[in-house]
């Protein structure tokens, strides 16, 4: 008998668009977003719990950090009118939509938070600026997933549902190693506990990824992605036990901890874009799982 023909691809040819966004802009968007949005969120728990010099600090990097993120998105399209286009409209069903007026409400937010609490003026409206960018620091943090998830690339589609908790347990890690750099040693406590949960929240959710892409996972473990990913695995690892064990007494400690779970984050966004990149380019990645797909839903097909 002659054995059934396996399609694969067209001449080897990708069957989707590989996207085209630039690494440096997108995913440094990913991570700067994260870092912000997360910010804001410890930045409010630093203010409640009278870790004053903190919660500047946090204000301050979140303003900065969300600046740059809306600079390299706006860099990638290319053509700056184009983001403030974007908000002619609200499409509840566009992740890019509503991460535009996401990303337009944050900001003033977070500028008006930070500038009050390095001025020290208008108390009442920086605490009201404080308490509305911790309460869109987490979608800003974790949007971005969505998007991406949003797309036909298998590698960022396969995984729409560990996604989201993967970018929030990532920006978790870098403003914690944000808090741990910037901030005082005897205010840390709160910052070192989150960067061990961050960290054990990151690894699961990438092996839940990874369990759920079958054969796709292999794009998160080869190639530059896996590169980065292991060395974000171990960074993030490194850098929330440093900050454990050593970081409540040394400062020097501490601030190696920081960097340490900020490259770790910055680390997981470009492994997963990458990851996104090479299952586009490989046409295996998008006929092989929807054929087993096919086949699992009509055994006729086998």
């Amino acid at each position: 008998m002659v054995p059934r023909a396996e399609f694969e691809s067209y001449y080897g040819r990708p069957v989707i668009k590989a996207p085209s966004w630039a690494a440096r802009d997108i995913a440094g968007y990913f991570f700067l977003g994260g870092l912000a949005g997360a910010g804001s969120v410890l930045a409010v728990g630093a203010q409640l719990t009278a870790r004053t010099t903190t919660a500047t600090a946090m204000k301050v990097s979140s303003l900065a950090a969300v600046s740059l993120s809306a600079a390299a998105l706006v860099h990638d399209l290319g053509v700056p009118s184009r983001f403030p286009n974007m908000l002619r409209v609200l499409k509840p069903t566009s992740p890019m939509s509503v991460g535009s007026w996401l990303l337009a409400a944050y900001g003033p937010a977070a500028g008006t938070a930070a500038v009050t609490a390095v001025t020290g003026r208008l108390p009442r409206t920086g605490a009201a600026a404080t308490a509305a960018a911790a309460l869109l620091g987490p979608a800003l943090a974790s949007y971005t997933a969505v998007l991406a998830a949003d797309t036909a690339v298998p590698a960022w589609h396969g995984a729409h549902r560990e996604l989201p908790y993967l970018f929030a347990a990532s920006a978790t890690a870098a403003a914690s190693g944000m808090a741990l750099l910037v901030g005082p040693v005897h205010e840390s406590a709160p910052a070192r506990c989150a960067a061990v949960l961050a960290a054990g929240a990151d690894e699961i959710a990438t092996r839940a990824a990874e369990r759920r892409l079958g054969m796709v996972a292999e794009t998160y473990r080869e190639g530059r992605a896996g590169t980065l990913l292991r060395a974000a695995r171990l960074l993030t690892a490194t850098g929330a036990a440093t900050g454990l064990v050593l970081g409540r007494r040394s400062r020097p400690a501490a601030a190696l901890a920081g960097l340490a779970l900020l490259a770790g984050s910055a680390c997981t966004r470009f492994g997963v874009f990458a990851a996104g990149v090479a299952s586009a380019e490989d046409p295996r990645y998008t006929v092989v799982p929807q054929r087993a797909a096919l086949n699992a839903s009509d055994p006729a097909q086998s």
